[in-house]
């Protein structure tokens, strides 16, 4: 594990230093010529307030190197909100735009806390794109105010865009250029010495499983392979928030992995991550808070958890056994609905529990063997069916 020095003191612990270092420097150098120029007090119990000191600023590295630990955790301690997990890294307030007579944003407020992955969904045309091109500079909103990393990006937008890294929905990479040239163009664009972009360049074609394509010509690499160079490219400068529009649409499952990991890793780092995308269990397996959008307003926004459990308590268990059953015979006073489904059974219930046992038991009665047996909790697509109106 590495950590980041470049963390800035509390404000606490700069008191501390400031402290300590106004009472040892005059404290030290009496002492070295012998002048008894201070209170006694001091001169007199001199070991004392030396022990004092130092006691104080071994606290001082002890705490500022369990500020690092717990930082890269995501964690907490006495110091305060160590990550700024709780602060904003987004702030949207009222944002809206129109094309022509179409209203494509309307009116939309939410907050973004620095360090979590939020998912932005939506269906067609709901107004994810175009809120995306608002976050990210390329377009101006006809009303409302953004905020990035406390940034505004009205008034200071090349500030704003330095902390950000953006994935668009179409690919940003330059077919003519090698891998490696892509990463070098976009690192001097961002300000990067030419030792450091070596340096991330090779770090994160290795990540991707590129590094051994990094001179070919981009044009030459498959839909996936081009997705990763886009990807390197928005996180070569190591931006504070990243910005990904369907990231992993039609991509292979291999490059769908490593932008993932990728994804995971960033956050790990501290990136806040904004994502949107159509793969509803992508944004379930990823996100601490989703944000659900139709017709350019926000439809719900909260915990994928919280969502799945505000519209569905039933739950399904999925069956297969190495002989056919009769539905008929599946059906009792906690299992209401049985769908075949290929070799499995879905059947529905809302105590899984006895209907778990009450399956056991009629496999060893009928003398067939479970093959597989998965219970199902509430889905976030079932939930986002039923606010975008798709489930009715």
């Amino acid at each position: 594990m590495t950590f980041n020095f470049n963390q800035g003191l509390t404000i606490a612990q700069i008191i501390t230093f400031t402290v300590t270092a106004i009472t040892s420097v005059p404290l030290f150098s009496s002492y070295l010529r012998g002048v008894d120029t201070i209170n006694p007090i001091f001169t007199h119990h001199l070991p004392v307030w030396f022990g004092f000191a130092f006691i104080l600023i071994a606290i001082i590295k002890i705490s500022i190197r369990k500020k690092l630990i717990l930082n890269q955790l995501g964690l907490k301690d006495a110091w305060g909100n160590l990550n700024g997990k709780n602060e904003p890294a987004i702030e949207v307030s009222n944002l809206t735009k129109s094309f022509g007579r179409i209203i494509a944003v309307n009116g939309m407020s939410f907050t973004v806390s620095k360090g979590e992955i939020f998912g932005f969904l939506g269906p067609n045309g709901a107004g994810k794109t175009t809120t995306i091109r608002m976050l990210t500079g390329i377009l101006a909103p006809d009303k409302g105010s953004i905020k990035i990393d406390g940034i505004n990006l009205a008034k200071d937008p090349i500030r704003a865009k330095m902390v950000i890294g953006v994935i668009p929905e179409a690919g940003n990479v330059y077919g003519d250029l090698t891998a490696k040239q892509n990463l070098a163009l976009t690192g001097r664009y961002y300000g990067l010495s030419k030792g450091h972009i070596a340096k991330r360049t090779e770090e994160i074609l290795t990540a991707l499983g590129l590094y051994e394509r990094g001179d070919d010509f981009v044009r030459t690499f498959s839909k996936g392979m081009k997705q990763r160079v886009s990807i390197a490219c928005a996180i070569i400068h190591e931006p504070k928030i990243l910005f990904l529009d369907e990231p992993t649409e039609g991509l292979d499952v291999q490059s769908r992995r490593l932008i993932v990991d990728t994804i995971q890793r960033m956050n790990k780092l501290g990136c806040t991550v904004f994502l949107t995308t159509h793969n509803i269990e992508e944004a379930n397996r990823l996100c601490e808070k989703v944000c659900i959008i139709n017709k350019g307003k926000i439809a719900a926004i909260d915990s994928p958890e919280k969502l799945k459990s505000t519209f569905e308590k039933t739950q399904t268990i999925e069956i297969s056994f190495n002989q056919r059953i009769d539905k008929e015979a599946l059906s009792n006073e906690v299992i209401f609905g049985v769908e075949s489904m290929g070799d499995k059974l879905r059947l529905h219930t809302d105590n899984p529990d006895k209907a778990v046992k009450y399956l056991v038991a009629l496999a060893q009665e009928h003398g067939v063997e479970i093959v597989s047996l998965v219970t199902c909790g509430p889905s976030l697509e079932e939930a986002f069916l039923r606010l975008t109106g798709g489930g009715e």
